[in-house]
Protein backbone atom coordinates (compact mmCIF):
# COMPACT_ATOMS: atom_id res chain seq x y z
CA UNK A 1 0.00 0.00 0.00
CA UNK A 2 1.46 3.34 -1.08
CA UNK A 3 0.64 6.51 0.79
CA UNK A 4 -1.83 8.97 -0.72
CA UNK A 5 -0.20 11.69 -2.79
CA UNK A 6 1.92 9.29 -4.86
CA UNK A 7 3.71 11.05 -7.75
CA UNK A 8 4.53 9.18 -10.96
CA UNK A 9 8.19 9.40 -11.99
CA UNK A 10 8.13 9.84 -15.78
CA UNK A 11 11.80 8.86 -15.98
CA UNK A 12 10.99 5.33 -14.81
CA UNK A 13 8.83 2.59 -16.37
CA UNK A 14 5.22 3.67 -15.89
CA UNK A 15 2.99 0.60 -16.02
CA UNK A 16 3.57 -0.58 -12.46
CA UNK A 17 3.59 2.97 -11.06
CA UNK A 18 0.16 4.22 -12.18
CA UNK A 19 -1.76 1.78 -9.99
CA UNK A 20 -0.48 3.57 -6.90
CA UNK A 21 -2.31 6.73 -7.93
CA UNK A 22 -5.57 5.17 -6.68
CA UNK A 23 -8.40 7.76 -6.93
CA UNK A 24 -6.01 10.31 -8.49
CA UNK A 25 -5.48 8.13 -11.57
CA UNK A 26 -8.58 9.45 -13.39
CA UNK A 27 -7.36 13.05 -13.19
CA UNK A 28 -3.72 12.17 -13.95
CA UNK A 29 -4.43 10.10 -17.05
CA UNK A 30 -6.53 12.88 -18.59
CA UNK A 31 -3.74 15.46 -18.37
CA UNK A 32 -1.99 14.68 -21.68
CA UNK A 33 1.70 15.01 -22.38
CA UNK A 34 1.89 16.01 -26.05
CA UNK A 35 5.15 14.52 -27.27
CA UNK A 36 6.04 12.10 -30.08
CA UNK A 37 8.49 10.41 -27.74
CA UNK A 38 6.57 8.05 -25.52
CA UNK A 39 7.51 6.86 -22.04
CA UNK A 40 9.02 3.53 -21.12
CA UNK A 41 6.42 1.03 -19.98
CA UNK A 42 8.43 -1.90 -18.62
CA UNK A 43 11.84 -2.53 -17.12
CA UNK A 44 12.10 -5.69 -19.27
CA UNK A 45 13.32 -5.04 -22.82
CA UNK A 46 11.23 -7.97 -24.09
CA UNK A 47 7.90 -6.68 -22.72
CA UNK A 48 8.80 -3.15 -23.73
CA UNK A 49 9.42 -4.31 -27.30
CA UNK A 50 5.95 -5.88 -27.47
CA UNK A 51 4.32 -2.51 -26.72
CA UNK A 52 6.01 -0.69 -29.62
CA UNK A 53 4.52 -0.89 -33.13
CA UNK A 54 5.15 1.12 -36.29
CA UNK A 55 1.88 1.90 -38.08
CA UNK A 56 2.73 0.11 -41.33
CA UNK A 57 3.16 -3.18 -39.47
CA UNK A 58 -0.63 -3.39 -39.13
CA UNK A 59 -1.49 -3.69 -42.86
CA UNK A 60 1.69 -5.66 -43.61
CA UNK A 61 0.89 -8.31 -40.99
CA UNK A 62 -2.90 -8.49 -41.12
CA UNK A 63 -3.94 -7.84 -44.73
CA UNK A 64 -2.43 -11.18 -45.87
CA UNK A 65 -4.48 -12.85 -43.12
CA UNK A 66 -7.59 -11.05 -44.39
CA UNK A 67 -6.95 -12.30 -47.92
CA UNK A 68 -6.30 -15.83 -46.67
CA UNK A 69 -9.57 -15.90 -44.71
CA UNK A 70 -11.61 -14.56 -47.61
CA UNK A 71 -10.04 -17.05 -50.02
CA UNK A 72 -11.09 -19.88 -47.69
CA UNK A 73 -14.74 -18.95 -48.12
CA UNK A 74 -14.23 -18.59 -51.89
CA UNK A 75 -12.78 -22.09 -52.08
CA UNK A 76 -15.81 -23.37 -50.16
CA UNK A 77 -18.04 -22.29 -53.04
CA UNK A 78 -19.30 -18.79 -52.23
CA UNK A 79 -19.86 -16.35 -55.08
CA UNK A 80 -18.30 -12.89 -55.31
CA UNK A 81 -21.50 -11.03 -54.29
CA UNK A 82 -21.85 -13.32 -51.28
CA UNK A 83 -18.23 -12.70 -50.30
CA UNK A 84 -18.68 -8.93 -50.59
CA UNK A 85 -21.75 -9.02 -48.33
CA UNK A 86 -19.96 -11.16 -45.75
CA UNK A 87 -16.94 -8.88 -45.69
CA UNK A 88 -19.14 -5.80 -45.28
CA UNK A 89 -21.01 -7.49 -42.45
CA UNK A 90 -17.66 -8.39 -40.85
CA UNK A 91 -16.58 -4.74 -40.99
CA UNK A 92 -19.89 -3.79 -39.37
CA UNK A 93 -19.36 -6.42 -36.67
CA UNK A 94 -15.90 -5.03 -35.90
CA UNK A 95 -17.34 -1.50 -35.68
CA UNK A 96 -19.94 -2.67 -33.18
CA UNK A 97 -17.35 -4.48 -31.07
CA UNK A 98 -14.94 -1.54 -31.17
CA UNK A 99 -17.64 0.88 -30.08
CA UNK A 100 -18.76 -1.44 -27.27
CA UNK A 101 -15.21 -1.81 -25.97
CA UNK A 102 -14.71 1.94 -25.95
CA UNK A 103 -18.04 2.72 -24.41
CA UNK A 104 -18.02 0.17 -21.63
CA UNK A 105 -14.36 -0.82 -21.05
CA UNK A 106 -11.83 1.70 -22.35
CA UNK A 107 -13.53 4.62 -20.57
CA UNK A 108 -14.33 2.86 -17.33
CA UNK A 109 -13.35 4.71 -14.15
CA UNK A 110 -10.99 2.81 -11.87
CA UNK A 111 -9.19 3.46 -8.60
CA UNK A 112 -7.74 0.10 -7.56
CA UNK A 113 -4.09 -0.75 -8.20
CA UNK A 114 -4.75 -3.43 -10.82
CA UNK A 115 -7.72 -1.59 -12.29
CA UNK A 116 -5.56 1.48 -12.94
CA UNK A 117 -2.68 -0.63 -14.23
CA UNK A 118 -4.78 -2.61 -16.70
CA UNK A 119 -6.69 0.46 -17.88
CA UNK A 120 -3.44 2.33 -18.50
CA UNK A 121 -2.09 -0.55 -20.55
CA UNK A 122 -5.14 -1.03 -22.77
CA UNK A 123 -6.20 2.57 -23.26
CA UNK A 124 -5.12 5.06 -20.59
CA UNK A 125 -1.65 5.43 -22.10
CA UNK A 126 -3.27 6.85 -25.23
CA UNK A 127 -4.99 9.55 -23.19
CA UNK A 128 -1.78 10.41 -21.37
CA UNK A 129 0.51 10.30 -24.43
CA UNK A 130 -1.78 10.92 -27.44
CA UNK A 131 1.09 11.60 -29.87
CA UNK A 132 3.24 8.57 -29.02
CA UNK A 133 3.85 7.37 -32.57
CA UNK A 134 4.79 3.82 -31.57
CA UNK A 135 1.73 3.18 -29.43
CA UNK A 136 -1.09 4.59 -31.56
CA UNK A 137 -1.83 1.24 -33.18
CA UNK A 138 -2.59 -1.99 -31.37
CA UNK A 139 0.42 -4.32 -30.91
CA UNK A 140 0.25 -7.35 -33.24
CA UNK A 141 0.98 -9.79 -30.42
CA UNK A 142 -2.08 -8.58 -28.50
CA UNK A 143 -4.20 -8.63 -31.67
CA UNK A 144 -3.18 -12.22 -32.35
CA UNK A 145 -4.38 -13.24 -28.88
CA UNK A 146 -7.71 -11.44 -29.34
CA UNK A 147 -8.27 -13.05 -32.74
CA UNK A 148 -9.13 -16.35 -31.07
CA UNK A 149 -12.19 -15.13 -29.12
CA UNK A 150 -13.28 -13.04 -32.13
CA UNK A 151 -13.12 -16.10 -34.40
CA UNK A 152 -15.13 -18.13 -31.87
CA UNK A 153 -17.66 -15.31 -31.58
CA UNK A 154 -18.21 -15.35 -35.34
CA UNK A 155 -18.56 -19.15 -35.29
CA UNK A 156 -21.51 -18.84 -32.89
CA UNK A 157 -23.84 -17.42 -35.56
CA UNK A 158 -22.02 -18.32 -38.82
CA UNK A 159 -21.61 -21.51 -40.83
CA UNK A 160 -18.20 -23.15 -41.37
CA UNK A 161 -18.01 -21.72 -44.90
CA UNK A 162 -19.02 -18.15 -44.00
CA UNK A 163 -16.95 -17.84 -40.81
CA UNK A 164 -13.62 -17.16 -42.59
CA UNK A 165 -15.00 -14.33 -44.77
CA UNK A 166 -16.86 -12.75 -41.86
CA UNK A 167 -13.75 -12.95 -39.71
CA UNK A 168 -11.66 -11.53 -42.56
CA UNK A 169 -14.10 -8.64 -42.88
CA UNK A 170 -13.86 -7.93 -39.17
CA UNK A 171 -10.07 -8.00 -39.35
CA UNK A 172 -10.18 -5.68 -42.38
CA UNK A 173 -12.34 -3.29 -40.37
CA UNK A 174 -9.73 -3.31 -37.61
CA UNK A 175 -6.89 -2.57 -40.06
CA UNK A 176 -8.86 0.31 -41.60
CA UNK A 177 -9.64 1.70 -38.18
CA UNK A 178 -6.10 1.52 -36.83
CA UNK A 179 -4.34 3.09 -39.82
CA UNK A 180 -7.00 5.83 -40.03
CA UNK A 181 -6.55 6.52 -36.34
CA UNK A 182 -2.80 6.87 -36.81
CA UNK A 183 -3.27 9.17 -39.81
CA UNK A 184 -5.60 11.47 -37.87
CA UNK A 185 -2.82 11.98 -35.32
CA UNK A 186 0.27 12.14 -37.53
CA UNK A 187 -0.82 12.57 -41.14
CA UNK A 188 -0.13 15.73 -43.15
CA UNK A 189 -3.07 15.83 -45.62
CA UNK A 190 -2.73 17.77 -48.85
CA UNK A 191 -6.29 17.47 -50.23
CA UNK A 192 -9.50 18.98 -48.84
CA UNK A 193 -11.32 15.85 -47.64
CA UNK A 194 -8.60 14.51 -45.32
CA UNK A 195 -7.76 18.06 -44.23
CA UNK A 196 -11.37 18.64 -43.16
CA UNK A 197 -11.53 15.24 -41.47
CA UNK A 198 -8.40 15.92 -39.46
CA UNK A 199 -9.54 19.47 -38.64
CA UNK A 200 -12.89 18.23 -37.33
CA UNK A 201 -11.25 15.43 -35.33
CA UNK A 202 -8.71 17.79 -33.74
CA UNK A 203 -11.37 20.31 -32.73
CA UNK A 204 -13.63 17.62 -31.31
CA UNK A 205 -10.72 16.35 -29.20
CA UNK A 206 -10.18 19.89 -27.88
CA UNK A 207 -13.80 20.15 -26.77
CA UNK A 208 -14.19 16.58 -25.49
CA UNK A 209 -10.77 15.60 -24.10
CA UNK A 210 -12.02 13.65 -21.10
CA UNK A 211 -14.67 11.54 -22.80
CA UNK A 212 -12.87 11.06 -26.15
CA UNK A 213 -16.30 11.10 -27.79
CA UNK A 214 -17.39 8.09 -25.72
CA UNK A 215 -16.39 5.45 -28.21
CA UNK A 216 -15.06 7.21 -31.27
CA UNK A 217 -11.51 7.70 -30.10
CA UNK A 218 -9.06 4.93 -29.28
Amino acid sequence: MVAQGFIVDLNKPLVFQVGHLEESYEEWVHQPIVSKEGPRFFESDFWEFLTLTVWWAIPVIWLPVVCCCISMSVRMGHTLPEIVLMVIFGVFLWTLIEYTLHRFLFHIKTKSYWGNTIHYLIHGCHHKHPMDGLRLVFPPAATAVLCFPFWNLVKVFATPSTTPALFGGGLLGYVMYDVTHYYLHHGQPSSDVPKNLKFCWTNLMMFFPRNCLQGCHR
